[in-house]
């Protein structure tokens, strides 16, 4: 295997592994403390704001590079392995379902006339100014 081969596993183990801690963290199942450590990690990996901004030199992508990695690592050995062979396989099942882009055309449409309307509703209008 190539290392970029073995790079694009990683990522796509590191995807899985999100997903399936983000399920591990909603599963009655899993002990408490295990959910705490998977909910966080997911949510930080999903979540578009990081603790170093990416625009920060070098330091931007250690988070992404070190943070990660290590607290999926740290959840995964938390949850139950029976348990997380179960939300892995679920994680990988919702990775093979279709996407919408009908679906994300609504929502855009949606936003973009929400954005509008606000725009519209309250912009000043040359009427209502008093001399």
């Amino acid at each position: 295997m190539t290392i970029i081969g073995s790079v694009k596993h990683w990522a796509r183990a590191i995807r899985r592994d999100t997903v399936a801690l983000w399920l591990a963290a909603r599963d009655p199942r899993v002990p408490w403390y295990a959910k705490a450590v998977a909910g966080a990690v997911a949510a930080y990996a999903l979540s578009p704001i990081d603790l170093i901004p990416d625009f920060v030199p070098v330091l931007g992508y250690l988070d992404d590079l070190i943070i990660v990695p290590l607290g999926i690592l740290l959840a995964v050995k938390l949850v139950p392995t029976p348990l997380m062979a179960e939300f892995r396989a679920e994680a990988v099942r919702r990775a093979a379902r279709p996407v919408s882009r009908t679906g994300l055309a609504v929502i855009v449409a949606i936003w973009v006339l929400a954005i509008a309307a606000s725009v519209w509703l309250l912009w000043p209008r040359g009427a209502d100014r008093s001399p």
